[in-house]
């Protein structure tokens, strides 16, 4: 099994980063067999879809000249993915949702791949707030529209910088997620 971690979140040391690295440790303690590959998506260099259709053309590859291609192959041979990201504006960071909108390119080769899917969204609001549930939403459309599964939908409220790190109970809720994959 190959699981892959997408942080959307580009603060080196914050909260999503700090629940990613949880569930992570969980996966790795207690499935040693699986092979997990974490990427921060803030790190890569990616240009949004500008829907030219190119892809559709030759075999699902985005032709901007950037790390899309690369990042689409690695979601293709995923069984599982798992994304993260800070609440920003109502909606996921921009940059996992470049991301996102590159799932484009490969979305005829996605429909025949049954895949895994599991979200962290980390935000200062109450975990009862909206913006979670409009980001889950938006996920869920996407696993029904490629006939994946989501696996878990994981709202965080966490506004101080080390708060996630500071809450054993999280932790140790995040630590145990393996189980639903």
């Amino acid at each position: 099994m190959q699981i892959l971690v997408l942080n959307g979140s580009p603060r080196m040391n914050g909260n999503t980063r700090t629940a990613l690295n949880r569930i992570i440790f969980g996966i790795k303690k207690n499935m040693p067999a699986v092979d997990v590959n974490s990427i921060d998506v803030t790190k890569l260099n990616m240009s949004g879809c500008t829907n030219c259709d190119e892809c559709k053309c030759n075999g699902g590859v985005c032709v901007m000249q950037d790390d899309s291609a690369e990042l689409m192959e690695k979601v293709s041979q995923a069984d599982t993915i798992i994304v993260g990201t800070p609440v920003y504006w109502w909606g996921m960071s921009s940059q996992m949702k470049m991301v996102i909108d590159k799932f484009y390119s490969k979305d005829e080769q996605f429909h025949t791949q049954n895949k895994k899917v599991g979200i962290v969204v980390v935000g200062a609001s109450p975990t009862d707030d909206k913006q979670y549930q409009l980001i889950g939403d938006q996920f869920r459309c996407i696993c029904e529209y490629l006939g994946w599964r989501m696996v878990f939908d994981e709202p965080i409220s966490a506004f101080a910088e080390d708060e996630v790190a500071a809450n054993s109970m999280e932790l140790f809720r995040l630590g145990e997620l393996w189980k639903m994959l």
